[in-house]
């Protein structure tokens, strides 16, 4: 979590000038974790968008509209088509739990 903090747009440089005001922004935060930013490890969709179960009607028209432009289109692509398959279970750091293993 702290690398997408640090990383997040709205960081503030010169930091917090009060515990309220670093509450208020971590407040902030967590609504645009949650809300909109589009994580690579779920396929790029919201950690609320897939806990209400809409990742898999998102990914189907994210495939459709990608196979209907590859057709419109095909030299546009030299890789395979993307797989756009909901994912099942994730870890929050499989490099960490194996290692632990």
């Amino acid at each position: 979590m702290f690398r997408t903090v640090k990383y997040y747009p709205r960081w503030p440089p010169e930091g917090f000038k009060s515990l309220d005001e670093a509450r208020h922004w971590l407040k902030e935060f967590v609504y645009w974790y949650n809300n909109e930013h589009r994580h690579s490890r779920i396929k790029f969709v919201t950690p609320n968008q897939r806990h209400d179960g809409l990742d898999t009607a998102i990914l189907a028209k994210r495939k459709e509209l990608y196979q209907q432009k590859r057709n419109e289109h095909p030299e546009r692509w030299s890789k395979s088509e993307i797989n756009w398959q909901p994912i099942g279970a994730v870890e929050l750091n499989p490099e960490q739990d194996k290692e632990a293993a």
